[in-house]
């Protein structure tokens, strides 16, 4: 491994467009590659970023051998075949959420991974904000007792097109995979697994999911009240109930920078604590410290977790009447047509 951890991209999409932007801040990481199914598109985004080596194909980039770690931000439902090939290549891996479209997709990636030993991580970049570590520390440290409760919403308001990559099932369309697995994977990393969950909500016509209120049940009278949409907006802000206490995430709580907390008999203390770059270099600098150190997964993001996540979410869309499936053209050669 070279002392510099070089990145590739696959999917120049928007959120890649935000993310490569924190490699400046991110010491000994440089992303060298894009690739997309359209050479135009992945030419036009490596001029913009600076990045050397632009590919018309998946297939490329996972056989350039100057490439360490991929990250992968094309649809839900390519994620699966794409990260396979990656991890048969040896490419560590930074997966956007959520992970894939299927719990068994997830449980696929996961058992190649841990046959392989290749670093695999989803990018679940909410766990690595500053302000959301400092909640976890002080949780950890009881500020407020035992956790019994957990809120939290996410929604934005989108007008329906059956066209666009939000409203379309095979894309991996609907609120839970894009909004929902943030709401889900906050209550699972302070609570745990559930033993049961319920979920009610309505769908597009397309059949994607459009709104979701889920209820996590953790059978000792613990639970999770979560809310997500596409439908409508909605103000994207967490609580954390203790025995003890509570704690504001003000919006969006997925990439705070303040939190506050109430204890019992005390004045609230209002916290701030500022992400370096847009927020993206936290996850970058996690996964590049752990591949120079030969980890095979995250502490603060573990494979289980993800995993846990995934089947919450698979639950709910059952529930609801959606049915996700994995890409299985996800990995074509040259001259496919562009879906990222």
């Amino acid at each position: 491994m070279t002392a510099e951890i070089r990145w590739g991209v696959v999917g120049p999409g928007r959120i890649a467009e935000n993310l490569v932007k924190d490699f400046a801040v991110v010491d000994g990481a440089r992303a060298v590659a894009v690739a997309s199914r359209s050479i135009d598109r992945a030419q036009a985004f490596a001029g913009r970023h600076g990045i050397d080596r632009a590919y018309g194909s998946y297939a490329e980039i996972l056989a350039d051998p100057d490439v360490d770690v991929l990250y992968v931000a094309t649809p839900h439902p390519q994620h699966h075949d794409i990260a396979l090939a990656a991890l048969r290549a040896g490419k560590a891996l930074l997966v956007e959420k959520a992970f894939t479209a299927t719990t068994a997709g997830a449980e696929e990636v996961v058992a190649v991974a841990r046959q392989t030993g290749v670093f695999v991580m989803e990018a679940m970049w909410t766990r690595f904000q500053p302000a959301v570590v400092e909640l976890r520390e002080l949780v950890a440290g009881g500020a407020i007792g035992e956790v019994r409760s957990v809120q939290a919403d996410l929604g934005v308001a989108r007008e329906y097109d059956p066209a666009d990559r939000l409203f379309d099932l095979a894309l991996g369309g609907g609120a839970l995979l894009d909004l929902g697995v943030y709401v889900a994977s906050f209550a699972q990393m302070l609570l745990g697994t559930p033993e049961r969950v319920v979920a009610a909500g309505s769908l597009f016509p397309s059949g994607a999911d459009a709104e979701a209120s889920l209820l996590f049940d953790y059978g000792d009278g613990r639970t999770a009240t979560l809310m997500t949409s596409l439908r409508n907006a909605l103000p994207g802000q967490a609580r954390v109930f203790g025995t003890t206490g509570w704690i504001d995430v003000l919006p969006r709580f997925h990439h705070p920078t303040t939190i506050v907390l109430h204890r019992a008999g005390a004045e609230p203390e209002t916290i701030t604590r500022e992400t370096i770059g847009a927020g993206y270099a936290h996850e970058l600098i996690e996964v590049t410290e752990c591949v120079r150190a030969g980890r095979t997964e995250s502490a603060v993001m573990p494979l289980a977790d993800t995993l846990a996540v995934q089947s919450l979410l698979g639950q709910a869309a059952e529930q609801l009447g959606v049915r996700h499936a994995e890409d299985p053209a996800a990995l074509p050669g040259d001259g496919a047509p562009p879906r990222e």
